[in-house]
């Protein structure tokens, strides 16, 4: 494919082999893995990936959470309501076992769309080659990191690493203004 089209900034990919729906997979990933891998191996334009580890050791206060739910729009208001699921999900023990470094407000996907809006956000990103595991037992829908360049192959993604907490926080309340 050619870069005709702008970066593709994609949220949830697990890089530790911990995974939130299989022993080493992330939803997205396990859902449709064949696709995944086609994205990771032909897509040639700039790839960000906001990872499930990232996300975790990410996470906002719940405090932020509730300021920035509480604003008086209708776009809060309905975030609130969409929000409702995820309060009582992250309460379970299992939603508890798949958290990397904590409890928190763990924004998952908005990381990815953030940093698709404004690119400035993100701080620091390892450049690599990936491909997504199809045939394993344990493993298949695993993304797997060649920091080797074992795989020799020219495109790399940006993994995400650290982004302007001040920033992404900004941009959050912004969202629902």
């Amino acid at each position: 494919m050619h870069c005709a089209t702008p970066p593709i900034f994609t949220p949830q990919r697990n890089i530790e082999s911990r995974g939130n729906t299989t022993v080493c997979g992330e939803f997205n990933f396990v859902a449709d893995s064949e696709a995944a891998y086609i994205v990771l191996d032909r897509y040639t334009c700039p790839t960000y990936i906001a990872t499930w580890e990232f996300s975790c050791r990410n996470s906002l206060p719940w405090s932020f959470c509730d300021t920035w739910l509480a604003q008086d729009t209708d776009k809060a208001r309905f975030m609130e309501e969409i929000y409702a699921h995820t309060r009582k999900m992250v309460q379970t023990e299992r939603y508890q076992k798949e958290l990397v470094s904590g409890p928190g407000f763990n924004t998952c996907d908005c990381y990815a769309m953030a940093a698709a809006i404004d690119d400035t956000l993100l701080t620091e990103s390892d450049e690599v080659a990936v491909t997504v595991e199809l045939e394993g037992t344990h493993t298949r829908g695993m993304m797997v990191l060649d920091y080797m360049d074992l795989l020799k192959k020219k495109h790399k993604v940006f993994i995400m690493k650290k982004v302007d907490e001040e920033k992404f926080k900004r941009l959050l309340m912004n969202s629902l203004k």
